[in-house]
C-alpha cells in the first residue's frame, strides 16, 4: 500500500477538517461520550442490565445532560401558567372570606362518595352497613352552617389525605390489601391548607390545599393567622429537601420536631441569623441547618419553632437546576422504594413519584395521573383509540429524558433509548411482559422500577404503547406545539 509523505498527509488532513465545516465540527463536540458498558444482564426484568440501574449510565449517553430545560425565570412562568390554566391547582389565598354551605357540601360530596363496588377490611370481611353509616355520618354534612369562614393552617407532620374522615382501611378484594381505596394522597410538614369543615367526632378536618381537597387528621394541622400561614417559607433563605426523604435531628427536648420525615421538594425557611454558639433543642448547631418548622399547640394553635436539619441530610439552598441530569438523578433516589397507593406507607405512588422529582426543581404538577395527563399547562401530545401503532411508536421513539408517558391509571418517566428500546423509570404496583414461550409474565414489581417500555403488556393482547393516552413534556412556552 502506498503512503504519501508525512507532510503531504498533514496537508490532506487539514483540508479534510476544513471541508467538514464549522457546523459539523460543532456537532462533533456535542456528541455524547462513549456508550458505557451496560454490565451483565440481570434476571427477571426483560432486557435489564446492571448499568441501567444507575442514573450515570443514562446521563453519559446524552450530549447535553446539563443543559437547562427551563431556567428559574421560565420555571416561575411555567408555575404561573399552571396555577392560571389548570383547574386542579387551587389558590387557597383567593378563597372568599366566607363560603356558603352549598359550596362546601359540593366540595365534600365530590370526594366522599361511597363506592358502588363491595369493600372489605384487612381481614377480608365485607364492610357492614352499620359501619358504613357511621363513617358517612362522621361527614357531619347536617352541621354545615349557612356560611363558613376558612381557617388557615400548616401541616406539622406527614399526614394522609383520606376520602372519608376515618382511618378504616378498605379494599376492593379479599386478596389484595395493598391499595386502600380511602387513601387519596398525603401532605408534608409546612404544607399550607385552608380548613373549611370538621368531622362530627372532631378528629378530622376537611381542607383545601394547592393540589387537593380531602380529609386530614386534626392532630396534624396547626391553625394560625392567614398572613402567618400564607407567608411561611415565602421568602428565603431556604433548605429544599433533595433526597427521597430527609429527617430532622432527634431531640427529646422538642419531640414534635424530632426525626421528622421531610420528603423530596419540601422547602423550609432557614433561621440564618441563628448564632452557631446557641444550642437548638439541646444540641449545638454548627453541623446542621437551623430551620423553622410549624408545631401544633395543645389547643390546635400554630407555633413556629427552630429545629436542626443535619448537613448529612440531602438538601439544597435552592431548587435544583432543571436539567436532564437532575431529573435522572432525582428519579433514581427513589429506586426500589415500595409502591404506596395515594402516598401510603410513607412512600408514594406513580404520579406522586414524578411530581416530587419535578418539585425538587421547583416545578409544579397536578397531583393525580388523570389531572397530569390532560393538564393544559404542559406540552401535551394526546392519543385516542383512532391512533394506530405507527403514530404511537413514533412518539415513543422521540421521547426525551423527563417526558411523562400516561396510560390509564399510570405514569412513567422516560430515561433514554438503547438497543432499539425506550426505557422508563416508574413507581408501579404491577408490570408484565411476554416470556420466551410467548406467555405473559405477571410481575409484582411493587415499587420504583426501571423497565423497557416496548415489551410492557397491559393485557395478553395490548401493550402499554397501545394504551398511551397522553405524553406530557415540560419545555419553554415559546417552543410549545398545538397537539
Amino acid at each position: 500500500m502506498f503512503l504519501a509523505p508525512r507532510s503531504t498527509r498533514r496537508v490532506l488532513m487539514l483540508a479534510l477538517c476544513l471541508a467538514l465545516g464549522s457546523s459539523a465540527a460543532s456537532a462533533l463536540t456535542r456528541a455524547p461520550a462513549a456508550t458505557p458498558d451496560p454490565g451483565p444482564a440481570l434476571p427477571y426484568v426483560i432486557g435489564l442490565h446492571e448499568a441501567y440501574l444507575t442514573p450515570q449510565y443514562w446521563a453519559a449517553r446524552l450530549p447535553d445532560a446539563d443543559a437547562l430545560i427551563l431556567d428559574r425565570t421560565q420555571i416561575a412562568a411555567q408555575n404561573t401558567r399552571m396555577r392560571a390554566e389548570d383547574p386542579h391547582i387551587q389558590d387557597i389565598a383567593a378563597l372568599p372570606a366566607s363560603l356558603p354551605a352549598a359550596t362546601l357540601r359540593e366540595s365534600i360530596t365530590a370526594l366522599s362518595r361511597w363506592p358502588t363496588r363491595a369493600l372489605y377490611d384487612a381481614h377480608g370481611t365485607a364492610i357492614p352497613a352499620g359501619q358504613r353509616a357511621d363513617i358517612e355520618a362522621n361527614l357531619a354534612l347536617d352541621r354545615l352552617p349557612a356560611r363558613t369562614a376558612p381557617q388557615y393552617g400548616l401541616v406539622v407532620h406527614r399526614a394522609a389525605l383520606r376520602t372519608f374522615p376515618t382511618r378504616q382501611r378498605v379494599f376492593s378484594s379479599t386478596e389484595n390489601t395493598d391499595i386502600d381505596r380511602f387513601q387519596e394522597s398525603a401532605l408534608f410538614p409546612g404544607d399550607k391548607v385552608a380548613v373549611v369543615h370538621r368531622s362530627a367526632d372532631g378528629a378530622w378536618l376537611f381542607v383545601h390545599s394547592e393540589r387537593y381537597s380531602a380529609w386530614i387528621e386534626a392532630q396534624y394541622v396547626a391553625t394560625g393567622s392567614r398572613d402567618t400561614v400564607l407567608g411561611y417559607a415565602a421568602t428565603g433563605p431556604y433548605r429544599v429537601i433533595t433526597g427521597a426523604v430527609a429527617h430532622t435531628a432527634f431531640t427529646p427536648e422538642e419531640p414534635r420536631v424530632s426525626r421528622l420525615q421531610l420528603d423530596m421538594g419540601v422547602r423550609l425557611p432557614v433561621l440564618a441569623q441563628w448564632s452557631p454558639a446557641q444550642a437548638v433543642n439541646g444540641q449545638q448547631a454548627h453541623a446542621s441547618w437551623v430551620v423553622q418548622l410549624p408545631v401544633r399547640e395543645a389547643d390546635g394553635a400554630l407555633k413556629l419553632v427552630p429545629a436542626l436539619l443535619p448537613r448529612s441530610q440531602d438538601s439544597s439552598a435552592d431548587y435544583l437546576p432543571l436539567t436532564p441530569r437532575t431529573l435522572l438523578t432525582q428519579a433514581y433516589k427513589f429506586l426500589g422504594e415500595r409502591y404506596g397507593w395515594g402516598h401510603d406507607y410513607d412512600t408514594r405512588d406513580c404520579s406522586g413519584f414524578v411530581s416530587e422529582i419535578y418539585r425538587s426543581a421547583g416545578v409544579l404538577l397536578p397531583r393525580n395521573t388523570s389531572a397530569q395527563g390532560i393538564s393544559p399547562a404542559l406540552d401535551r401530545i394526546a392519543f385516542t383509540e383512532k391512533d394506530g401503532a405507527a403514530r404511537r411508536e413514533r412518539a415513543v421513539a422521540e421521547l426525551q429524558v423527563g417526558d411523562l408517558v400516561y396510560i390509564p391509571g399510570h405514569v412513567m418517566m422516560a430515561i433514554g433509548h438503547v438497543d432499539g428500546r425506550t426505557w422508563v423509570i416508574h413507581d408501579t404496583a404491577g408490570g408484565s411482559w411476554k416470556g420466551e414461550d410467548g406467555t405473559r409474565i405477571q410481575a409484582h414489581l411493587n415499587g420504583v422500577s426501571v423497565t423497557p417500555l416496548e415489551p410492557m403488556m397491559a393485557s395478553d393482547d395490548l401493550r402499554y404503547i397501545d394504551r398511551i393516552t397522553n405524553i406530557q413534556r415540560v419545555r419553554p412556552q415559546s417552543t410549545r406545539q398545538t397537539p
